[in-house]
């Protein structure tokens, strides 16, 4: 097994967690507000330019409060993944401290969190022509195929991977075909070095006020021009194929101005996803035991849920 290095004398991060639309993004605001820090998101679609709307990006008045990282560095038809954003938060940790402030990550994108902060395996670097090769199966034959090959290379991955995640399955082919070493043996061997004191706080509302948030935020997403942004992304010359726009909130939009569904439809689906996509969070961040879970969330405003995680952490 690999081991996991402790540094010595480790500066403190603050990640504060939880499902879509639990209201991390209001809280983590108001702590940086509170103890002079810089927020680092930690999600996999904000990266994304022209992407506002739907991946419920911090305002513009937000971010000239508070400097925010890692939001609109890269073009919607652009790669990314967990160890990219790895080496990109840690380097952003790594300049927020220098200047002496207070690295406040907040996301719901389990697999980057963990990646960044606890340290992740990152491979090579892509091979086009193998992921040619690999995208042509895929559109010939679907995911059950890719599953196919990857399940005698690596069936532990292959398991591990949900459905519906083709690129993770291709990418897990081209871990071992370009080192002859399953992805999971790679996890297995792999040294950790463990470099922040992560203080891990939890925000986790009720179901029923979580699904509530969740149906009246695809609403206001809608009201405030969700449709329009994917017609622009489309007008820039993006389409549904790519990775970043193949995800909740943006497929239901390509369906229906494609006339597969009506708008009603359309934001009935988004809120139906949203919601088993939360689920999928919730189950994630509830096995961690490293996370400090705040009370009474459903009530509280964020201004006091922030003062919490601020006394909790001693800043």
């Amino acid at each position: 097994m690999g081991e996991v290095v402790v540094k010595p004398a480790r500066a403190t991060v603050v990640a504060v967690v939880g499902p879509t639309a639990a209201g991390k993004s209001a809280v983590a605001l108001e702590m940086a507000l509170r103890t002079k820090g810089e927020i680092i998101s930690a999600d996999a679609r904000q990266v994304y330019r022209y992407m506002d709307i739907g991946t419920a990006k911090p305002s513009a008045m937000d971010r000239s409060r508070v400097p925010h990282h890692l939001v609109d560095i890269l073009e919607p038809n652009a790669d990314y993944n967990a160890g990219r954003f790895a080496e990109d938060a840690r380097s952003a940790m790594r300049d927020v401290l220098a200047r002496g402030r207070l690295p406040v990550m907040v996301g719901g994108s389990g697999l980057y969190l963990r990646a960044a902060l606890d340290g992740l395996f990152y491979g090579p670097h892509a091979d086009p022509g193998f992921r040619t090769r690999l995208e042509a199966l895929f559109a010939e034959r679907g995911e059950a195929a890719l599953r196919e090959e990857l399940r005698a290379v690596d069936p532990g991955t292959e398991a591990r991977i949900e459905r519906g995640k083709p690129r993770r399955l291709i990418r897990a082919l081209e871990v071992h075909a370009l080192t002859g070493v399953p992805l999971s043996e790679h996890h297995r061997r792999q040294d950790r070095v463990v470099e922040f004191d992560v203080r891990w706080m939890g925000i986790m509302p009720s179901r029923e006020e979580l699904y509530r948030r969740i149906d009246l935020r695809v609403i206001s997403m809608v009201e405030q021009g969700l449709v329009g942004e994917v017609r622009g992304l489309i007008a820039r010359g993006f389409d549904r194929r790519m990775n970043a726009l193949n995800t909740v909130g943006y497929r239901e939009v390509f369906d229906m101005l494609e006339g597969v569904t009506d708008e009603s439809t359309m934001v009935r689906r988004i809120q139906d996803h949203t919601r088993q996509y939360a689920k999928r969070q919730m189950t994630w961040f509830r096995a961690d035991g490293r996370i400090r879970w705040l009370d009474d969330v459903d009530r509280r405003p964020p201004g006091e849920l922030a003062s919490d995680i601020t006394s909790a952490i001693g800043a």
